[in-house]
């Protein structure tokens, strides 16, 4: 692990490997810069060099509490910042999120841009919210973990029981308590799509066919942003970079490779179709 000391003065940590032009991931909840990644890294380092940002709680990042989604939006700023040149950007969930404001502070240090689902901050209900704590505060995390995909992310209980008898099931286990700060980070964060509507960079939203679609701000950001697409991943839901990590390496990287105009059809406007 790489770390610097961010302008908040916490420090950072990520992970560096591959060769070719730099790639950040900026991982989800209940996942670290490993285990969001961790399927499709390698077949990123084939043509990029890959940052994988550990937030806030994970690897040898500072461990802290009461912090904000904008918090970590600028430890994401800080580690772009730090690699010298141009990037492209990739946050899944949360970390889409905290992608999405790194991005809107440095839009000159942007080449491409993939936000995979960012959740509505309003989807986590205050009883569900009070629920979890009752449960963090218990010490039990499986139930916590559970719980919250089962009501939040509305996963079917047959495939979250599969998921819970998985070798997958005891790194969530493991991180749960730092999501437990990213829940609150969350439920505290305003979202106004409007903030960004003058992002120009190249924007893929990426969103899984069997995902409840209300459940993400997709559709709210490909209304405003003026350099969007929207690439449906067809079978798949949440974790397409778990369950399908062949095809969602390919399709992520055939848009950050792909010349910009190409990934708006040659406009250069912006296109909310689903390709």
């Amino acid at each position: 692990m790489k770390t610097i000391t961010g302008s908040a003065g916490t420090t950072v940590s990520y992970s560096v490997a591959g060769s070719g032009p730099p790639l950040v991931l900026v991982h989800g909840g209940f996942s670290d810069h490993e285990t969001n990644w961790s399927f499709v890294s390698p077949l990123f380092q084939r043509q990029f060099t890959v940052y994988a940002i550990a937030r806030r709680g994970r690897g040898a990042t500072d461990v802290t509490e009461r912090h904000t989604l904008e918090d970590e939006a600028r430890d994401v700023a800080d580690v772009i910042r730090s690699i010298g040149v141009p990037v492209r950007l990739l946050g899944h969930s949360y970390g889409a999120h905290c992608a999405l404001l790194a991005a809107a502070h440095l839009p000159d240090r942007i080449d491409k841009l993939v936000l995979y689902e960012p959740i509505w901050p309003h989807a986590i209900k205050p009883d569900a919210l009070a629920a979890l704590e009752t449960l963090a505060a218990a010490g039990a995390w499986d139930q916590f973990a559970f719980a919250f995909f089962a009501n939040t992310l509305h996963v079917p209980t047959q495939e979250l029981e599969a998921v819970r008898a998985s070798d997958l099931w005891l790194p969530i286990i493991a991180d749960a308590p730092a999501t437990l700060h990213d829940l609150r980070a969350l439920c505290a964060y305003r979202f106004d799509p409007r903030l960004f509507a003058a992002l120009g960079v190249p924007v893929m939203l990426q969103v899984g066919s069997e995902s409840p679609r209300d459940l993400y701000v997709t559709d709210a950001l490909a209304a405003v942003l003026p350099n969007v697409h929207i690439d449906t991943l067809a079978g798949q839901a949440h974790e397409g970079m778990t369950t399908a990590p062949e095809s969602y390496a390919e399709a992520t990287t055939r848009f950050l490779l792909a010349d910009s105009l190409d990934t708006v059809g040659g406009t250069g406007r912006r296109t909310a179709a689903v390709i």
